[in-house]
C-alpha cells in the first residue's frame, strides 16, 4: 500500500476511535462524490491529496503527506445557522483530535500541521445548501 493511503487509512481510524459531540464514521476514499440524499446523514470523508519527497540523507527522504478531511452534511430548511455553528464545532472537534498526535496505525507518520480551508464552503451553501468544511492534515514521515 502506498505511504499515503495508509496515512489516509489511519486517519479515518483514528477518527472513528474518537468520541465527538455528534456520531463520526470516517471513510477513506478518492472522490467524495454524494448526491442530496445520501448527505441528509453526515459524511466525513478522509481523502489522500499530496505527497512531497525530499532528501534527508544520502540514503533515507522525509515524505511529507497531506490527508483532506471533508466534513459534509445537507442543512434543514430552518436553523441552518445553528447547525452550521454545531457543525464548524465538530469539524474543530476533529482538528484537536489530530492535532499534535500520532496515529496509532501509523506511528512512524508525525503530524506536522492542519489547515482549515474552506471553513466553510459558500458555493456549496449557495448552491446546494449543503455544508463543506475541509481540514488539511500534514503528516511527515522518514523513510
Amino acid at each position: 500500500m502506498s505511504t499515503i493511503a495508509a496515512i489516509a487509512d489511519a486517519v479515518a481510524a483514528h477518527i472513528n476511535a474518537g468520541t465527538f459531540s455528534q456520531p463520526v464514521s470516517a471513510v477513506r476514499m478518492y472522490q467524495p462524490a454524494f448526491t442530496l440524499e445520501d448527505l441528509a446523514d453526515l459524511r466525513v470523508s478522509v481523502v489522500p491529496r499530496t505527497t512531497a519527497i525530499t532528501a534527508a540523507s544520502r540514503d533515507s527522504s522525509v515524505f511529507e503527506c497531506v490527508v483532506d478531511v471533508g466534513v459534509q452534511k445537507k442543512l434543514p430548511a430552518e436553523d441552518a445557522q445553528g447547525v452550521i455553528d454545531g457543525l464548524l464545532d465538530l469539524v474543530e472537534e476533529i482538528a484537536d483530535h489530530l492535532r499534535l498526535k500520532r496515529l496509532p496505525d501509523a506511528p512512524e507518520a508525525a503530524w506536522a500541521g492542519i489547515a482549515h480551508e474552506p471553513v466553510v464552503s459558500s458555493e456549496s451553501l449557495e448552491q446546494h445548501r449543503v455544508f463543506t468544511s475541509v481540514l488539511s492534515i500534514t503528516y511527515r514521515m522518514r523513510r
